[in-house]
């Protein structure tokens, strides 16, 4: 349990700061070293493409390595050959995936506007060998997970990764590198990860590349094809709810608009952080739920976890939209500004799939886990179709309320389905106290008048919005947690 608790430690350090890089990464230094159309083209067509075609071809083994491998483990030198088994079906996948990609590349093309075509042709390559950089870094990332050593891989794709890429940026924008350069320098980057993790993976003593026949005996490679099949759906159409707007304003619009959108997205993930790191406990604990059949506590767990994240949540989205002018202030390019509208729309959307609380882990988790990838692929075709009819009425906004409107459906669908399936929902009046405090703090904030200087409407807009909000919460008594911490720290 040691190292399990040290790689655990070690991660969570490694991943707070590789979330911090990366938000300043993507809202302070990209948005000022490259144009929207260069970041359309890398973040908003080349990357999501070669993520699509890496999981395609990783055919849902990086998840069933970690499922199967404990019946490898230890069984001789090697494993039992897990290894080879790991990355054979997938190198073949890749095969057939870098072809397809490949033939496609004239009816893609055809896609985008004359010269968003123009820029994206001399760089489609890219995309084929990031994606398969991407699928190696993955299926090593999980052959380690499950050999207990984490920490380097998620220090590579958490910090190194990041700082690499914003290296290339900064050496393009000094013009040391053209911007094809810089292209292959943004793939470079992932090959290195996947070179460093073969080299750590030897240093271990654990590259073991000799296949054998009794990895076949041990589990039959039939039942891992159908396992990663089951996994592939489910996997990619969350890819798809991730990447799908941004690929669809860059046909509809142009690549310029997609950079622009991403970075409105990128502004509104800081919304989702605490939530994050909120699933990556519940996971593990909901799941001990229904082992022991502790309806009771999941229950519980569920009430507790959803007002918790509607607390966090109106917050911080109340915090971000009311200083979008000082956010992108901080970009210092006055055309990504266009994009304030579809960054209250995507906050709206994710608030409320936070306040909806953990019922996609509950159903994941169940007895009845195949109605997630039901849901998935609802929320995947959703999105496709709503974008498809709102993006070009709407432009950007039109692709933000797609997205708001396919999120707050499909949450009230799962929402709906634990309640009528296990008989668990978790509203209570506390939840509506919340949003009426919200609504008051949110008010009072916005209501100040602009003062002229950026850096002080931000210091009174947010000290009257915590302040009220702060005094809401405790004055209408609607979280225990919040009142414990205040007790806590007026006694000291």
């Amino acid at each position: 349990m040691g190292i399990v608790q040290r790689q655990g430690i070690r991660n969570t350090l490694i991943s707070y700061l590789g979330l911090a890089i990366g938000f300043a990464n993507t809202i302070l230094v990209l948005p000022r070293l490259l144009s929207p159309a260069q970041i359309g083209l890398m973040a908003g067509v080349l990357l999501p493409l070669a993520t699509i075609g890496a999981q395609v071809a990783a055919f849902g083994f990086a998840n069933a390595g970690m499922r199967y491998f404990p019946f490898f483990r230890n069984q001789g030198r090697n494993h039992a050959g897990f290894f080879p088994l790991l990355l054979g079906p997938p190198l073949v996948g890749f095969v057939v995936v870098a072809a397809l990609m490949w033939l496609g590349k004239p009816l893609l093309l055809q896609w985008y506007a004359q010269g968003d075509a123009a820029l994206l042709s001399p760089h489609y390559l890219a995309a084929i060998g990031l994606a398969g950089c991407i699928m190696l870094g993955s299926l090593q990332d999980a052959y380690l997970r499950s050999l207990f050593h984490t920490s380097f891989s998620s220090f590579c794709q958490e910090i190194l990764l990041r700082l690499m890429l914003v290296g290339a940026a900064v050496a393009y924008s000094q013009g040391y590198l053209s911007f094809h350069g810089f292209v292959l320098a943004y793939t470079g980057a992932y090959a290195v990860v996947a070179v460093l993790l073969v080299c750590y993976l030897a240093a271990i003593g654990e590259l073991h590349l000799r296949p054998t026949r009794a990895a076949l005996r041990i589990k039959p490679l039939r039942e891992m094809l159908g396992f990663g099949a089951f996994v592939l759906l489910s996997n990619i159409s969350g890819t798809v709810l991730l990447n799908i707007d941004s690929l669809m304003v860059g046909t509809k619009i142009s690549l310029a608009a997609a950079g622009i959108y991403l970075i409105a997205t990128n502004v509104s993930t800081a919304l989702v952080l605490p939530f994050r790191a909120l699933y990556k406990t519940a996971f593990s604990l909901i799941a001990e739920y229904w082992k022991e059949g502790d309806m009771t506590k999941m229950a519980d767990f569920y009430r507790r976890s959803t007002r918790i994240n509607t607390l966090m949540g109106c917050y911080l989205a109340l915090g971000i939209g009311l200083n979008l002018d000082f956010i992108y202030g901080l970009i210092h390019r006055p055309e990504y500004a266009v994009g304030t509208t579809a960054v209250l729309l995507l906050l709206a959307g994710r608030l409320f799939d936070g306040i909806t609380g953990v019922n996609g882990i509950i159903v994941a988790t169940s007895p009845r886990y195949r109605f997630d990838l039901v849901f998935n692929l609802s929320l995947a075709t959703a999105v496709v179709v709503l974008n498809w009819l709102l993006i070009p009425r709407m432009a950007l906004a039109g692709a933000a309320l797609a997205y708001c409107i396919a999120l707050v459906s499909i949450n009230t669908a799962r929402t709906w389905f634990v309640w009528r399936t296990y008989g668990m929902q978790p509203f209570d009046g506390r939840i509506a106290r919340i949003l009426a405090v919200a609504t008051v703090a949110g008010l009072a904030a916005w209501s100040l008048p602009e003062t002229g200087n950026a850096w002080l409407t931000l210091l009174l807009r947010g000290g009257v919005l915590t302040v009220v909000y702060g005094a809401g919460v405790l004055l209408t008594r609607t979280a225990p947690e919040v009142e414990a911490l205040w007790t806590k720290l007026r006694n000291r």
